[in-house]
């Protein structure tokens, strides 16, 4: 006989963001741009960065606290800790052990998933899985970057953009939690597109040598077109598949925090007013993984979290990739 598929709720909320703080007025002493040009085109004011001996780690630590605090759960009590990241602090190992090790959680499994934008609704998907299907009771998912050690502030197209910081959920039972309940998820990826968002070298088949770092191959290279084509149709079409057969309105929509021009542009194609986006793109700019966890926890403390709505939140990026969950507050 199948064992019994349980509910699976969001027991607590945590993010963090580091104090140093980029304007776009810092930047037009750095590059040719203007805050006007940086705002018309991005939606962003500032971003956060880490600060020196501050790495991924840290902020996943300090996002990871907010959120077992929130759902009143001991670092012993963690079964498995979910880390979505891509500028972890090491090549090897994962940032998850780290966070495993540094809060006490002696008995947790912890890996990393590796899906940039998408890295945190990816680990929101598989710890759901592990608590519906009985494994665990506690799952500790986090969404975490430090971009600004990966950004080329050479390039006026690409490092207006990202920002550093973290989120944060405590996933359990829905019978524990009684709020927050992932009704549907979804994860998809079309490879055909991996080198719209990408670092060169680095990596196993270009490893760093002197000239690459020189060219700054490891960083970011950004094509901005055709990203803003693949993110605007995916925001539209994870929400719509989320949507499918659901009778009531959304409540909210919690996208990945990628770029204004993209969030407004999907809003109307899909006719949502302003008070149903969350949007926060303007104080953190692009954090990828981070992103959908920030503004989530942004969301629940101010009051934007409605029982008994549905939510609704989604993300899209480099693979290409992209996910989203439903869920009933």
């Amino acid at each position: 006989m199948a064992a019994e598929v349980r509910r699976v709720g969001v027991a607590g909320t945590g993010a963090y963001a580091p104090e140093g703080v980029l304007t776009n007025a810092d930047l037009e002493q750095m590059i040719d741009t203007t805050d006007e040009w940086i705002t018309s085109r991005t939606g962003i004011k500032e971003r956060r960065l880490v600060g020196e001996g501050e790495a991924c780690s840290h902020l996943c630590v300090q996002a990871a606290e907010q959120a077992m605090e929130d759902a009143g759960v001991e670092p012993e009590e963690i079964d498995l800790v979910l880390v979505g990241t891509v500028t972890a602090d090491y090549l090897l190992p994962a940032n998850a052990p780290l966070i495993q090790d540094r809060l006490g959680m002696t008995d947790a499994a912890a890996f990393d998933l590796a899906g940039a934008c998408t890295g945190f609704v990816q680990g929101l998907v598989t710890g759901t899985q592990f608590i519906a299907c009985g494994t665990y009771d506690n799952v500790l998912v986090i969404g975490a970057e430090a971009l600004s050690r990966f950004v080329n502030y050479e390039d006026r197209n690409s490092c207006i953009i990202f920002g550093d910081g973290a989120g944060a959920v405590v996933l359990q039972p829905w019978e524990t939690c009684r709020q927050g309940e992932v009704l549907k998820t979804t994860l998809g990826s079309d490879g055909s597109g991996w080198d719209l968002i990408w670092a060169p070298a680095g990596g196993s088949l270009a490893p760093m040598n002197e000239e690459r770092l020189a060219a700054k191959e490891h960083m970011i290279h950004l094509k901005g077109r055709e990203v803003f084509k693949f993110a605007v149709s995916r925001m539209c079409g994870v929400i719509e598949e989320l949507m499918e057969g659901e009778d009531e309105p959304l409540g909210l929509v919690i996208p990945h925090q990628v770029n204004l021009r993209i969030i407004r542009a999907a809003q109307e194609r899909l006719g949502l007013p302003d008070d149903r986006i969350v949007v926060n793109i303007d104080r953190f700019g692009n954090t990828s993984a981070g992103s959908v966890p920030m503004a989530f926890d942004e969301a629940r403390r101010d009051d934007r979290l409605v029982s008994g709505e549905l939510v609704a939140m989604c993300a899209f990026g480099a693979g290409l990739n992209w996910g989203g969950a439903l869920l009933r507050w």
